[in-house]
């Protein structure tokens, strides 16, 4: 039986919060230490840069991304864990399979469209306005990072499946073209992840502002759950766990065992500012040996870098070949 590959990729465009950790991070640390699969899993800071103009941030962001999965024990000698950036077989790749891709693929993208809608929208007379081409190009350079490591799994939100799909259909017209070449990949999607509510209501979200950090500290952790979003029920009127961004965050963290007390409490009234508490001692409690080594790694840069060095090499290994495989197949080759 063909060994599955799996790959994720983590854009550099902010500080890690727990709706990252529940929907991203937890699962996919899990994973990495099953020996049956094999893991990639990079820092996609050349597509941070279709969303971010401010080079501190990406580095910041960077650094911090790479600090959370580490400190929260990725297993690195049995998956494979890199920055984007580092692997320079990529971007020759995107160039390849852009030769590949249809514009009228790319005119389909959600993104690109969300873009262009925005600005009829707002009255521009160019909906093209402020669009990039990082932008417009943005599933081409994922269909690399996917299409590079022979990824047979691609674990996604729903939000992102059109983009596999576009991959799929990248790597088909160049089988077509050039022979069975690269690996069609396939999206994973688990229905049962948990998409976590943001201090206001709305999904959490880093272009909302209404994140909460995943390492932050103790006092600001339990100020930010303190401002969560409730209703005007007063203690001892039942509440409905339907709807709770309090219930649904400490669900993600809890055992079944503890979140049907919580029910329970629910049923009973439980004042708003104790549930508050609660989560907030749950959340602690989960993270906060994690919290310790995340700081060290912060506060020690060279670390972090020397581990996704090291996944840099191990990285190549596999990328190097597979272009030289890949320009063979087009005809950039050495003359002989």
């Amino acid at each position: 039986m063909t060994q599955e590959i799996y790959l994720t990729g983590i854009t550099t465009t902010g500080t890690p919060h727990i709706g990252n950790y529940v929907g991203a991070i937890r699962p996919g640390v899990d994973a990495s230490k099953d020996p049956r699969k094999k893991n990639y899993y990079f820092l996609a800071d050349y597509h941070a840069l279709a969303k971010c103009g401010d080079p501190d941030n990406i580095s910041q962001s960077t650094l911090e991304i790479a600090a959370a999965w580490l400190a929260l024990g990725m297993d690195v000698d049995n998956a494979v864990f890199y920055r984007q950036s580092d692997i320079p077989e990529i971007p020759e790749l995107t160039w390849i399979l852009t030769s590949m891709t249809a514009k009228g693929l790319m005119n389909r993208a959600h993104s690109y469209k969300a873009a262009v809608q925005a600005n009829v929208e707002g009255g521009n007379n160019d909906p093209d306005k402020g669009i990039t081409m990082a932008l417009y190009s943005y599933p081409i350079l994922m269909a690399a990072d996917i299409l590079m490591f022979d990824a047979t799994k691609v674990p996604v939100g729903r939000d992102q499946k059109q983009h596999v799909e576009m991959a799929r259909d990248i790597a088909q017209r160049f089988n077509h073209h050039f022979g069975d070449v690269l690996v069609v990949p396939e999206a994973v999607i688990d229905d049962d992840m948990a998409v976590l509510s943001g201090l206001d209501g709305r999904k959490m979200s880093k272009s909302y502002n209404n994140t909460i950090p995943m390492f932050a500290p103790e006092k600001q952790l339990r100020k930010l759950i303190m401002k969560i979003k409730t209703n005007s029920l007063e203690p001892g009127e039942p509440k409905q766990v339907e709807g709770s961004t309090l219930y649904d965050i400490y669900k993600a963290f809890a055992t079944p065992e503890e979140t049907a007390e919580i029910e329970k409490l629910y049923v009973e009234g439980i004042a708003w500012g104790a549930m508050k508490q609660k989560l907030f001692e749950h959340i602690n409690d989960h993270l906060g040996p994690a919290r310790d080594e995340y700081e060290r790694l912060i506060a020690d840069p060279a670390v972090v870098e020397a581990e996704l060095l090291k996944g840099a090499a191990r990285a190549r290994e596999v990328a190097a070949p597979k272009l030289d495989k890949i320009r063979n197949a087009i005809g950039i080759r050495k003359l002989r």
